[in-house]
């Protein structure tokens, strides 16, 4: 219990940082190592970030995976990712923060759902999708030009005269555009799985609309089939692949949620319930709720309500 309350904790404590905290300006900024103290927390923020590492191996933390960072390799951190560079000493490198509108001004998704967005639309998104599940090194003379475009960037950001930042967007994508290109192929092998994975994310929210919108009636693989598009087939195994689950012990779940949904929240009676939550028997209903809940329909109404009246009696409880 202990270590399970420290790590929502821990959860609740990782913040999110704007430009304005962590930049001098709020639409681009470049940086060298010791320019600003280092975060040695996980964190997010609600900006693009590019770290080029020029010295110093060591790991990357994006989201829950841990990956190598070593001298000569790009890591890309897409907005609201958390993530963590613990840089050893004597580590130098270059990180580089701008904003989506600075990225691509006519892209108006939402920064939290930038992963959806599919890579042939922007393309120049693809290595901080693929951070998580791809490493970015460079050779010697990729990484030269990476530096090139690095100081480049810092000179005009330094300057901030007539077309500076222009010129700094284009050597933003240059430096992007030398990852992308070096690594194409592992790149466009793993677009490939991300179509796939939105592809079957889409049907999945299909068969949970149709399942919740007719949760009353009748249920069958085969109409959630058919309102998903794919062969019953093919969504068995898709459901069992994503969840676990048989398509009956997930109608059931989602059954047997409404149930408690009703049992706590209205006054209709146990025969009314198990008709709306898609029982025709009220006597199956309340033996299968016994077995998966663990104590009868009205055990757990009385239950959730004493529970319900401690809680707004003792609000500090």
């Amino acid at each position: 219990m202990g270590n399970v309350v420290g790590i929502e904790r821990a959860r609740r404590a990782i913040r999110t940082y704007s430009m304005l905290e962590r930049a001098a300006n709020l639409d681009f900024e470049i940086r060298r190592e010791g320019a600003r103290e280092a975060l040695d927390l996980p964190h997010r923020h609600e900006y693009f970030q590019i770290q080029v590492n020029l010295a110093g191996d060591t790991t990357q933390h994006i989201g829950a995976t841990v990956r190598p960072f070593n001298e000569g390799m790009v890591s890309f951190v897409l907005p609201y990712r958390i993530h963590w560079v613990p840089h050893p000493p004597g580590s130098r490198y270059y990180i580089i923060s701008f904003g989506q509108r600075f990225l691509r001004p006519d892209l108006d998704t939402d920064p939290l759902d930038l992963e959806d967005v599919p890579l042939e639309r922007a393309p120049e998104l693809a290595p901080f999708i693929l951070q998580d599940v791809l490493d970015f090194p460079l050779d010697g003379a990729e990484r030269a030009r990476a530096l090139a475009l690095c100081e480049a960037m810092q000179e005009e950001n330094r300057r901030r005269g007539f077309y500076s930042m222009e010129l700094i967007r284009a050597n933003l994508l240059l430096l992007i555009g030398l990852v992308c290109r070096r690594h194409q192929d592992a790149i466009a092998g793993k677009a490939v799985e991300q179509t796939a994975r939105r592809g079957r994310r889409d049907a999945m929210a299909r068969v949970m609309r149709h399942v919740r919108e007719h949760l009353a009636e009748r249920l069958s693989l085969e109409d959630a089939a058919a309102a998903a598009f794919l062969s019953p087939n093919y969504l068995a195994h898709l459901i069992k692949k994503e969840t676990g689950r048989t398509f009956v012990e997930l109608v059931t779940e989602r059954r047997m949620e409404r149930a408690q949904e009703l049992l706590v929240n209205t006054e209709s009676r146990v025969s009314e319930i198990a008709h709306a939550s898609g029982f025709a028997d009220e006597a199956y209903f309340s033996r299968r709720f016994r077995q998966l809940v663990g104590q009868s329909p009205l055990a757990f109404r009385a239950a959730a309500r004493r529970q319900g009246a401690l809680g707004h009696d003792n609000p500090r409880q």
